[in-house]
């Protein structure tokens, strides 16, 4: 066998194995096309142990072709965490209470990276929320500190340990631009038109699911690295302060329930009156001068019969 012929039969069972890795979905594809590509170099599918794990499947695929085993131990297994935080603040200045929180996060190396703030007929700003994101380290520290703010309605947090999900995705970026780089090798290799097509479309898709890998890959970034806190800053109403703490019984919480009925009544009864009056001034207007006729025809003494 020639040695073209002999390249043309390796690249044609690179390909035969690439096209099955394909059905294995996104999920697993990196493992597949490191198995495949290395088909290429004079192996078999049917050599490769029996992995029981990710991690074994990737060792045997790096090991073919010399390059350093990607396990868990060759990336960075740090804890990985996304917290998020709500805070519900209410003041009597709520711009004085905004640029207190910008403060806060200036200190803790953060940005506001959403704002929204309203304002009365007045102009002063009545309502705030701002979106803040701070570093994942300090998270803790910069929502204690925004509770002092100002008058605190509420305050909440969450954390979600995304470890092995960082981890998964990491070795799935490693493996699937290694298997690019094997196929770039077939492709460098292939002389037929035919074959040339068959990689080209293999490579173009692992591309694509490299792209997407990597979107992922940034997205955890970002949340592990920076957290997010929600603040609401509302203003105080008027008297809101000065309102005692309510009581279910005592003399003051009789009498202010008895003032507050005495009140209803006479409302309701000057309501009352008010509707009422009008139609008793058109009768008395009408009445009067029917009641003086009345009495009039009474005292007109009868005619005697002839």
């Amino acid at each position: 066998m020639t040695p073209r012929t002999r390249l043309a039969a390796a690249s044609l069972v690179a390909l035969a194995a690439l096209g099955s890795a394909c059905s294995t979905g996104a999920s697993d594809g990196g493992s597949s096309a490191d198995t495949s590509a290395d088909t290429s170099a004079g192996g078999s599918v049917a050599d490769a142990p029996a992995a029981e794990s990710r991690q074994d499947a990737l060792a045997f695929s790096d090991e073919a072709d010399g390059a350093v085993p990607i396990t868990a131990a060759s990336v960075d297994t740090d804890r990985k965490v996304i917290s998020t935080g709500n805070v519900a603040l209410r003041a009597e200045d709520v711009g004085e209470a905004r640029a207190e929180v910008q403060e806060v996060v200036d200190r803790y190396d953060g940005e506001v990276a959403e704002e929204n703030t309203g304002t009365d007929d007045d102009g002063d700003v009545a309502r705030s929320r701002l979106v803040l994101r701070v570093p994942t380290a300090r998270f803790d520290e910069a929502v204690e500190s925004l509770t002092g703010v100002a008058d605190l309605v509420d305050a909440s947090t969450t954390s979600e340990d995304v470890t092995t999900k960082v981890l998964d995705v990491d070795i799935r970026v490693r493996v699937q631009r290694r298997s690019i780089r094997r196929i770039e090798l077939l492709l460098d290799r292939a002389e037929s038109i035919r074959d040339i097509v068959a990689i080209e479309a293999q490579l173009s898709r692992r591309q694509a699911d490299l792209a997407s890998l990597e979107k992922q890959q940034d997205h955890l970034a970002d949340q592990t690295a920076q957290s997010t806190i929600t603040v609401s800053i509302a203003r105080t109403r008027e008297g809101q302060e000065a309102e005692p703490e309510a009581d279910d019984a005592g003399f003051l919480t009789g009498l202010a329930s008895g003032w507050d009925g005495l009140v209803t009544t006479a409302v309701a009864a000057a309501t009352v009156l008010g509707a009422v009056l009008p139609f008793a001034a058109v009768a008395l207007l009408l009445g009067l001068p029917a009641w003086a006729l009345l009495r009039r025809l009474r005292r007109r003494p009868a005619v005697p019969a002839e």
